[in-house]
């Protein structure tokens, strides 16, 4: 983010994340036509390469490249902020803790702050929780206009009787879930089973109804860039409306590579088909100057199109606190301890 370009003032990010209301600068209101799949292209998923040593080479560069400061990148943290799912997904998870987390997406940074910086309503693009706390987050969520998603298909492994994870989404769904996070079958990819990949997506796609689906690859688990990249491509052309790198229950879960890799699979399915497919990094970005290299590699890569909620997110518990630390260092001049910004 060197040069003019990449400077954007907080009005007009403001501008930018605004939707039909004008009142509102935080609503991720869906403005392109969902991925409605196409038939299964065999001969172009097995053309698909990555050449792991020039990806590396190419990631390895992006955090010291461009740098953005002052108001610059406070508008740039707050961009990140509207991008977010707030996420709790823990064995202890409970009601309050939930109600808790809503809370923060309604209101995910002190009220003088967001004054001061000129944005107010501001809020996280989603929640995202387990299934059985959808109906609690749904309810306390009401009126906000920020959408539910739910990890669902026998998240984070996947390996339940393929029957109970199509009801699970229903189960979701019928709660109230806007958003569901699937997770597929990584033996598929391992083996080349690229139909059997094909069809589950599809059939997942499909229980989701009117639910945006994001097909979450568990790419620390998938062995290789290459197969990373194809499995990219299958669930694209199975209906997947975003691609995801992981569970954040993995030991190696989003990355540089791996990012370049999947959002260069979704230009190209954009280039083939004219759809528009969106993407989600999740687990281990937990500091602002990160979501920051993340955001300044979609610009780059992809254009600022997918810089708008419908088309990115972020997989977030911990990045919050951390943007709103920068964010009062921004407008005091003083970093203020991290219990200060408690999530939930």
């Amino acid at each position: 983010m060197r040069d003019t370009r990449d400077r954007i003032p907080l009005h007009n990010t403001v501008l930018k994340m605004q939707t039909t209301d004008p009142t509102k600068t935080h609503l991720p209101q869906v403005q392109e036509p969902r991925n409605d799949g196409i038939p299964l292209d065999l001969s172009w998923v097995k053309a698909v390469q990555a050449n792991t040593s020039a990806i590396e080479r190419r990631a390895a560069t992006l955090p010291g490249r461009r740098s953005v400061k002052k108001d610059y990148q406070a508008a740039w943290l707050c961009k990140a902020i509207s991008l977010m799912d707030l996420t709790t997904l823990s064995g202890d998870d409970s009601e309050g803790r939930v109600r808790r987390l809503c809370a923060k997406a309604r209101q995910p940074v002190r009220a003088d702050l967001l004054k001061t910086l000129g944005m107010e309503g501001l809020t996280t693009g989603a929640i995202c929780v387990y299934h059985d706390m959808v109906k609690t987050a749904v309810d306390a969520l009401q009126g906000s206009g920020i959408p539910v998603a739910a990890v669902s298909t026998g998240f984070p492994a996947g390996l339940s009787p393929f029957h109970l994870r199509i009801a699970e989404i229903g189960e979701s769904v019928s709660h109230g879930a806007d958003e569901i996070d699937i997770v597929i079958t990584r033996r598929h990819v391992l083996q080349g089973n690229w139909r059997a990949l094909y069809d589950e997506m599809a059939e997942m796609r499909a229980a989701c109804g009117n639910a945006h689906v994001k097909a979450i690859l568990a790419t620390g688990e998938l062995g290789s860039l290459r197969n990373v990249a194809r499995a990219s491509v299958v669930c694209m052309m199975a209906g997947a409306d975003f691609i995801k790198t992981s569970t954040g229950k993995e030991p190696i879960n989003a990355t540089l590579p791996v990012t370049l890799t999947m959002i260069r699979a979704i230009r190209d399915y954009h280039d083939r088909t004219g759809i528009k497919v969106g993407y989600k990094p999740a687990g281990g970005i937990s500091k602002a100057k990160d979501a920051l290299v993340y955001l300044s590699m979609i610009k780059d890569e992809l254009g600022e199109r997918w810089l708008q909620p419908d088309l990115f997110r972020f997989g977030a518990s911990s990045l919050l606190g951390d943007i709103e630390r920068q964010l009062e260092h921004h407008v005091t001049g003083g970093y203020s301890a991290g219990w200060r910004h408690a999530i939930g």
